[in-house]
């Protein structure tokens, strides 16, 4: 593995998973790539690095992280899970036009919880919708022709 692989494998050893390719590249993938990913994009991505990755062992590797609370799964509105590198306490926004989800920092997050006294709040998942910038700059450009 190439040191930039080191990164992944670290943060798999803080919490002893033995560093495998397959684990490995995932990890990587899902870090570089922080659009909150479902299985079968992540499968054909890391497919064209590993050849014979198969959609069982993605599936196998996302369970192991996610019980690791190395990533954290997200339903969708479209039924299917979706992934995300980002643990950190954050929003999501979903572009109705071309589907991608985007973190928003939790500074923008509506801070509710104090109206929830005598509650514990292990995890919270809020999606704001509408049309992302570069759709809406799409639209005006069509829009000008």
């Amino acid at each position: 593995m190439t040191e930039s692989m080191d990164k992944y494998t670290d943060i798999l050893a803080k919490k002893q998973i033995s560093p495998s390719i397959q684990r490995v590249c995932v990890l990587r993938f899902l870090d570089l790539h922080r659009v909150h990913p479902t299985v079968e994009e992540i499968y054909l991505a890391v497919k064209k690095q590993l050849p014979t990755l198969s959609k069982t062992t993605v599936y196998n590797v996302l369970e192991l992280l996610e019980g690791k609370k190395i990533i954290k799964s997200i339903s969708g509105s479209d039924g299917r899970e979706h992934f995300d590198f980002n643990r950190n306490a954050h929003g999501h926004f979903k572009c109705e036009r071309c589907g991608r989800v985007f973190d928003v920092d939790e500074n923008y997050v509506y801070r509710g919880a104090e109206l929830l006294q005598g509650h514990k709040i292990h995890d919270y998942n809020l999606v704001f919708k509408g049309i992302c910038k570069d759709c809406l700059a799409e639209q005006r450009k069509s829009e000008r022709k």
